[in-house]
């Protein structure tokens, strides 16, 4: 901090385990890669190569090498996970993560189907080598899990050996946790933390509404993903009550009269 401030949440500090700020890169070009580790990496612990973008990626092996320099874990989206699935090369999926020396990983079903005893094969055996993120829910519109099977699978794919798992709602923040305007499903979300430890799940939130809503819900520390990088130093403000949507949420209640 550059100036003392009474009455600010306390953050968790690096590396934590609370308060995970996951943000999604879809493009940067390497210096912009560089320029965000020097503005953001304070306040962000994750970097997700959204899509299948690490495909094709420009200067890959020196992004990673930047992200890393610059305390950050990156990885490849779980689009990529599938991607490789639906061919046969999961042993092919692994080598490739040990060549880019990543520690991180992310198992999702949300493009295809991949039966629930199959996936939690992938998070275990995928676990013994690095950290996993395992999604939960679908990209599809049509597809709907209710409630006791959101709250099913994050608790067999957390005992499977997952770190953390990510709660979907895609890059527009319209599906999954959220319904098709873009607000919260609450009973979902409702259910899911009545049975989930609270810092074990990462909740996709792209768009500030969102961020607003779970700061108010579950704090300054709660987990956060899909964050675009120019709104990383703008979600840390929001997490210290520093922006008008949660200006008064952290003050003593005399000061908020």
């Amino acid at each position: 901090m550059n100036f003392d401030i009474p009455y600010l949440p306390e953050r968790e500090k690096k590396p934590r385990n609370e308060g995970i700020t996951m943000m999604m890169d879809k493009g940067l070009s390497l210096r912009e890669a560089e320029n965000f580790v020097s503005s953001g990496s304070e306040f962000t612990d994750v970097v997700k190569f959204g899509f299948g973008t690490a495909l094709f990626t420009k200067n890959l092996k020196e992004k990673i090498k930047v992200y890393r320099e610059g305390n950050l874990r990156p990885y490849f989206g779980g689009t990529l996970f599938e991607a490789f699935i639906l061919r046969g090369l999961f042993d092919d999926y692994r080598r490739m993560i040990d060549k880019f020396n990543l520690d991180l990983a992310e198992i999702s079903d949300g493009s295809m189907i991949i039966p629930h005893p199959e996936k939690l094969v992938y998070v275990k055996k995928l676990s013994e080598q690095v950290t996993v993120l395992s999604e939960v829910g679908s990209k599809q519109a049509d597809v709907v899990f209710p409630p006791d099977m959101w709250v099913s699978m994050m608790k067999t794919e957390l005992e499977a050996g997952a770190w953390k798992v990510i709660a979907e709602a895609r890059e527009s923040g319209t599906i999954g946790i959220y319904n098709p305007d873009g607000s919260a499903n609450v009973e979902l979300i409702n259910d899911i933390i009545k049975h989930v430890k609270i810092e074990n799940v990462l909740w996709e939130a792209p768009n500030k509404g969102q961020q607003v809503w779970f700061i108010k819900l579950l704090g300054a520390n709660v987990n956060l993903g899909n964050i675009a990088p120019a709104e990383v130093v703008s979600l840390e403000a929001l997490r210290l009550g520093l922006r008008g949507d949660t200006f008064f949420e952290f003050l003593p209640e005399e000061m908020k009269k």
